[in-house]
């Protein structure tokens, strides 16, 4: 997906990339030891605990059974600074305002090098969200014995909005409200944000058995997940609290998992 012009495989040298985008270059030399101005510590994001003063964004899970190899480590310290890097310019000046050379020089790598980390100038933004892709499928392939996969998902949602997470759209904490306000105010973003959705669903398809009713449902969830979201966040950037939004988001998600069972057409009435 092409955008904005700057990302990976372009020559020019206004600000856009040379590297391949498809690798993660940790053999680089530029790319082991990253330091971003103002960028959190990033020894904790390799450890799995949560960035955004630890209300979910970012997180980077260990899904190896052992620990991580120093080479690993590497990457993932990389990433998270140089996003780090990326979003504090993206907020103070404008997502579009903002070069992919700049961000390079604010992390103290290279061109090169931060595509072979990020293929498009839009996944320094969005690598945020890297985590959550398959969430929903993680989620219903754990569920328990007996438990419906609509079920597992429906108190998973819940079970976030009772955390505030950021992915639930319930959460007023001032960094998440800024990274939001910038993501939903970007078409770019937006746009880009399509790409890790699709992605979504057909990781739960997959989950939920692979054929076509199930890609069909996977669509359906995905969807309702991502307008209840919306719909929290949109309340609370019109100035609601969490707290205040909170038992209407509960509502509004109990009433979404009712359709997603009932399906879009009423009930027949009988008598």
């Amino acid at each position: 997906m092409v955008m904005n012009g700057e990302n990976a495989g372009s020559g020019s040298g206004d600000g856009t990339g040379s590297g391949t985008g498809t690798g993660i270059g940790a053999g680089s030399d530029d790319g082991a030891a990253v330091r971003a101005p103002g960028a959190r510590a990033a020894g904790r994001h390799a450890s799995g605990q949560q960035d955004s003063g630890g209300h979910g964004f970012g997180r980077a899970r260990e899904r190896s059974p052992g620990p991580l190899g120093l080479r690993e480590r590497k990457k993932r310290l990389t990433y998270q600074a140089v996003s780090d890097a990326a979003i504090a310019l993206f907020l103070e000046r404008g997502f579009d305002k903002v070069s992919v050379a700049e961000v390079a020089a604010a992390a103290d790598i290279s061109k090169p090098t931060l595509f072979r980390y990020f293929p498009a100038k839009e996944d320094l933004v969005l690598h945020r969200f890297a985590d959550h892709e398959d969430e929903s499928a993680r989620v219903v392939a754990a569920r328990a014995a007996g438990e419906s996969p609509l079920d597992a998902l429906h108190r998973h949602f819940l079970d976030g909005l009772d955390r505030r997470d950021p992915v639930t759209g319930l959460c007023d904490a001032p960094e998440v409200l800024a990274f939001l306000r910038l993501l939903y105010g970007t078409p770019a973003l937006v746009a880009r944000m399509y790409a890790y959705q699709g992605r979504s669903e057909t990781a739960l398809a997959g989950a939920l058995g692979g054929g076509l009713p199930e890609r069909i449902a996977a669509g359906q969830i995905v969807a309702a997940l991502r307008i209840l979201a919306l719909e929290n966040w949109r309340r609370i950037d019109a100035g609601e609290s969490a707290d205040q939004v909170h038992a209407g988001a509960v509502r509004a998600a109990d009433e979404a998992f009712v359709q997603l069972r009932t399906g879009l057409e009423p009930a027949p009435r009988h008598g």
